[in-house]
């Protein structure tokens, strides 16, 4: 049975906008007219199953629960979008997601050679606590549709240009009529020839096989500010897919993921770490080395201090991200922690103790209980 999700290249949390792009990242290397490879069309096939299932919150949960079987079953059509065949990828992205680079609903283009944006990418990095806190500067390396350079993006081979669709004359469109008992109805609807471009192209450029654009490897160098969280976006303008008929290139979007940290945890601008401390310190007072953002710190521990209470050093936070000059703090919650074993001469002495604060010897009964909690 194939795995929809190892399909796509995502986890089983994945969301949907998620299940979107991923979708879209595989069908642009995997559409018949760009991948050559035997086997394309098949798996091209079966990523719309996928898709289809996945994004589907009814089918999805059939899925999760039951697998392919389980669609089947409970009455689902299981064959796919493309059962039938499919079309130019511009369109099924059109169709899916009601434009090339967003996720609304379906609508028609008024101009199909109008200047239309390219779709928006993303990019997931994952960088570590302290990166998170200072900011860094990471080199990504991610793919992206390019213009082809052999055509100019027309599609067309060189010394030739898409001609205008006889069927539907440039528009894009073509429309019926419909005659009923209560009328005629005009239907419009995409042009099968065309596809909604208007155009053909009888002399596909042998660079790109048509499509205008060329998958290819770009690196770049993306700043990430002192202050970002876990799960924050970067928009890296004119880094995603070129656009159509000469439009602007869409973004790239680089989603941070902060690695958990062993030592640290993060409340907004503000840091908390836990330090255990004796009774004996808690009671008298100590100072103390504790490990901050900024490295060792010493502080003073308070005598009486009370299990959970707090120490604060000012400053000594996440830097704000609208401000960076500007800090949050470091709290430290304070864990007092009872030994397990004492010796004879502790156990003599906690007697001796308990005897002050109480006016009286502690009972049998009592010893043996505390001689059976440290042994």
């Amino acid at each position: 049975m194939a795995d929809y999700y190892e399909i796509l290249g995502v986890d089983k949390n994945a969301s949907k906008d998620e299940i979107k792009s991923a979708f879209r990242r595989k069908a642009r290397t995997l559409h018949p007219d760009v991948n050559k490879a035997p086997d394309a069309e098949e798996r091209f096939k079966e990523l719309g199953k996928a898709y289809e299932t996945l994004v589907d919150d009814n089918k999805r949960a059939t899925y999760d629960q039951y697998g392919e079987d389980g669609l089947q079953n409970a009455g689902f059509n299981t064959n796919g979008p493309f059962a039938n065949g499919f079309g130019d990828l511009n369109d099924i992205f059109n169709s899916f997601f009601g434009g090339f680079g967003g996720f609304g609903g379906f609508g028609g283009r008024q101009d199909p050679n109008a200047p239309q944006p390219g779709d928006d990418l993303r990019y997931d990095v994952e960088i570590t606590f302290e990166e998170a806190a200072f900011g860094t500067t990471k080199e990504i390396s991610f793919g992206h549709l390019e213009t082809c350079t052999e055509c100019g993006g027309t599609g067309a081979e060189k010394g030739s240009k898409p001609e205008t669709c006889p069927r539907c004359h440039g528009q894009g469109q073509v429309q019926s009529v419909a005659r009923t008992p209560l009328g005629s109805f005009t239907q419009i609807s995409v042009c099968p020839d065309c596809h909604g471009k208007g155009t053909i192209i009888s002399k596909p450029c042998k660079a790109c096989k048509g499509y205008g654009k060329i998958e290819k490897e770009r690196k770049i160098e993306v700043k990430i500010p002192a202050g970002v969280d876990n799960h924050s976006k970067m928009r890296v303008s004119g880094e995603g897919d070129a656009g159509i008929n000469g439009g602007p290139s869409g973004d790239l979007f680089v989603v941070i993921h902060v690695k958990p940290s062993e030592y640290f945890t993060r409340d907004n601008v503000d840091v908390y770490t836990k330090l255990e401390i004796s009774p004996e310190q808690a009671v008298l007072g100590d100072e103390l080395t504790v490990k901050t953002l900024d490295g060792e710190q010493n502080i003073q521990i308070h005598a009486g201090i009370q299990n959970g209470n707090t120490l604060r050093i000012k400053n000594a936070g996440i830097p704000i991200l609208s401000r960076p000059s500007q800090r949050g703090d470091h709290i430290i919650v304070v864990s007092v922690k009872i030994p397990k074993q004492l010796s004879e001469e502790e156990r003599e002495l906690y007697k001796k103790l308990y005897e002050l604060n109480r006016g009286k010897k502690p009972s049998e009964s009592l010893i043996s209980k505390v001689k059976g909690v440290f042994q």
